[in-house]
């Protein structure tokens, strides 16, 4: 197994480290110990995919595993705090329903596809969908807020939803030709 693909699978392991530091916290609603480990395991987690794709390509280490894989690694750890959001209530299940639909849309098109041998790449519009999920859910963890106004993180949240709508219809739209060609 290579780096890039080592550092996909430690940012697997480190999820349900995330989650039990979750459920140890005393006071999920207010900034303390477990909810900064908690948030910057998930910033350590989040920096792990840029890095094992950067590595992956820079020394061309790209593999099978890796295509499968760091996506999948990704979903996860994004869906993990998603729910962790929502049940702590800081995010509205509206939202997170939008988000999770669209990841399991577009791998299920992706699996489709690649059956007959296409790959479908991410687009900008999934890049700034994903950039700002992260940092939504980054904002929320940390409980960053404003006086006397909404949390920054849910108005980012509601950003990256309809990112997450948008990017969904283009994925869909651009690759129609892909999608017709499947048998």
């Amino acid at each position: 197994m290579n780096l890039p693909n080592k550092i996909t699978v430690a940012r697997v392991l480190i999820i349900p480290v995330i989650i039990v530091l979750f459920y140890l916290d005393p006071e999920p609603l207010t900034l303390n110990a477990f909810s900064i480990a908690s948030g910057a395991l998930f910033i350590l987690a989040s920096l792990t995919d840029y890095v094992d794709g950067y590595i992956a390509r820079k020394h061309e280490l790209v593999t099978t595993f890796g295509k499968f894989f760091d996506p999948l690694a990704d979903k996860l750890l994004v869906i993990a705090a998603l729910l962790w959001l929502l049940e702590i209530g800081y995010t509205p299940m509206w939202v997170v329903f939008i988000i999770i639909a669209r990841e399991i849309f577009v791998t299920g098109l992706r699996l489709i596809v690649v059956g007959d041998g296409a790959v479908i790449a991410a687009s900008d519009l999934g890049k700034y969908k994903t950039a700002s999920t992260l940092i939504a859910i980054i904002l929320l963890l940390f409980h960053i807020e404003w006086p006397f106004a909404m949390m920054p993180g849910e108005i980012m949240m509601y950003i990256a939803a309809a990112l997450t709508v948008v990017s969904g219809i283009d994925y869909v739209v651009k690759n129609i030709p892909s999608i017709q060609q499947t048998k």
